[in-house]
């Protein structure tokens, strides 16, 4: 099972999509508050759909506290000041995908105490990032590909017709 891990969310809609996302890929969903949101909003459950109830996802008071509930995790930092693409990262099952905030992204000093684990999506210059959502899911498909999709279908099934 990978794990998401998500520094500080800001925007209710960008969270509720990322948790569907891990409810579609078995991923469990850490959030590090503060959250800029309640988790009872209807923007959030809205995004969210139907899978929101299924989501597996904790919630911690700080990083510290993350840490602490979670020994031994290796994370992996996503962040637009990396220098190693994301897609050069070798995942492992049980793996952590850090991602932070909209406005800032994760601390720079938690940046600088991992330079080996920071990873990057790569832009065209000068552009500030992507979607948080978008990102998350560009980073867990990686890391799924190459463990080859454990547990997910890989062949889609049509509705009325046969292939």
């Amino acid at each position: 099972m990978m794990h998401i891990v998500l520094h500080e969310p800001e925007i209710p809609a960008n969270t509720g999509n990322i948790g569907r996302t891990c409810v579609s890929t078995g991923a469990h969903l850490h959030l590090i508050k503060p959250l800029g949101f309640s988790l009872a909003e209807k923007d959030l459950r809205r995004a969210g759909l139907d899978y929101w109830k299924d989501l597996d996802v904790s919630v911690y008071e700080s990083y510290e506290d993350f840490l602490e509930k979670n020994p031994g995790a290796r994370i992996w930092y996503a962040t637009t000041k990396a220098r190693t693409c994301y897609s050069d990262a070798v995942f492992a099952d049980g793996d952590y995908l850090m991602f932070g905030k909209e406005s800032l992204g994760i601390p720079e000093e938690i940046l600088v105490e991992n330079p080996e684990r920071c990873i990057r999506i790569p832009m065209v210059k000068d552009n500030r990032s992507l979607n948080l959502s978008n990102s998350v899911a560009v980073v867990l498909y990686e890391a799924l590909r190459q463990q080859e999709f454990p547990g997910l279908e890989r062949e889609g099934k049509l509705h009325h017709l046969s292939w």
